[in-house]
C-alpha cells in the first residue's frame, strides 16, 4: 500500500511533531517501567491505549503478552470476529479463555472494524481511512475509546494482523486517537512496544516530516465480508 502524500507547508519538522515525540518518549518510559516481571502496573503516569495483533501467536502466547503488559480489557476491532484458520480466536472461545485469565473481552468491530460495508468508505475498492474517520459510527467508536482513556482503563485493541504498521489499528484508529490527544502504544509482532509515530515511520520509511501528512487506505481491495479477510481490513 502506497500512502497518498499531501504537499507540506515546509520541509522542516514542525514544533508540534517535536513536542509529540517528546511526550511519546515519556509514555514509553512509563510503559517500560510497568513491565517488571511479576509486578503491578505502574499507575503513576498516564496510561496509553494499547493495540496488538495476534498474527502468528498462539492463544496462550497472546494472553502471556497481554498479562505481561497488565492489560485488563481486550477490545476486538475485527469487522468479523471469527477465524477459519485459527478458530480459537473466534469471538465466543476467545471471550471464554480471556475471562478465565482475568481479562475482559469487548467487541467493537461494528464501529471500529477495518472493513466497513458502507460504499461511502471506499475508493477504488480499498477502504479509504479518511472517509471512515468522517462517519458517525466510527466517531461513536472513538468516543467510547476516549471514555476508556479518561477512566485510565488498561485496554488493548486487537486485530488479526501481527504487524501494526500494516493494520488499520495504526493507520486508522491510531491516527484518530493521536489527533484527539490520546497516546497510543502498539505491541508489535515481536512483543516490542512502539509509539504511534514509530509505527507510522515504519510504514512511511520516516518520510512524513519531509513530504507531509499521508492519507492511508487498506492494502487490499475488499468485497463482501467473509473469512479471515473479513477480520482485519489491513
Amino acid at each position: 500500500m502506497e500512502p497518498r502524500i499531501r504537499a507540506p507547508p515546509s520541509q522542516a519538522p514542525s514544533l508540534e511533531n517535536l513536542f509529540r515525540r517528546r511526550a511519546e518518549a515519556g509514555i514509553l518510559r512509563s510503559v517500560h517501567a510497568s513491565q517488571r516481571e511479576g509486578g503491578e502496573a505502574d499507575r503513576s503516569g498516564v496510561e496509553p491505549l494499547f493495540t496488538i495483533g495476534y498474527g502468528t501467536r498462539t492463544l496462550a502466547e497472546l494472553i502471556a503478552v497481554l498479562k505481561a503488559n497488565h492489560i485488563e480489557y481486550l477490545v476486538d476491532i475485527r469487522t468479523a470476529p471469527y477465524s477459519k484458520f485459527k478458530p480459537e480466536f473466534s469471538k465466543e472461545p476467545l471471550e471464554k479463555v480471556l475471562g478465565r485469565a482475568g481479562i475482559r473481552y469487548l467487541f467493537m468491530g461494528d464501529t471500529l472494524g477495518g472493513q466497513p460495508s458502507d460504499p461511502a468508505c471506499h475508493t477504488d475498492g480499498k477502504v479509504d481511512y479518511d472517509k471512515v474517520r468522517g462517519q458517525a459510527f466510527f466517531k461513536n467508536g472513538i468516543e467510547r475509546l476516549k471514555k476508556a482513556f479518561e477512566q485510565q482503563r488498561r485496554a488493548a485493541l486487537m486485530c488479526s494482523e501481527g504487524r501494526p504498521e500494516q493494520c488499520h489499528r495504526s493507520k486508522l484508529i491510531g491516527e484518530a486517537l493521536t489527533a484527539a490527544g490520546i497516546p497510543v502504544c502498539h505491541i508489535d509482532e515481536n512483543g516490542a512496544i512502539l509509539t504511534q509515530r514509530q509505527v507510522i515511520d515504519r510504514l512511511t520509511l520516516g518520510q512524513l516530516d519531509l513530504f507531509g501528512q499521508p492519507s492511508f487506505t487498506s492494502r487490499k481491495r475488499y468485497g463482501p465480508h467473509g473469512g479471515e479477510g473479513g477480520a482485519s481490513g489491513a
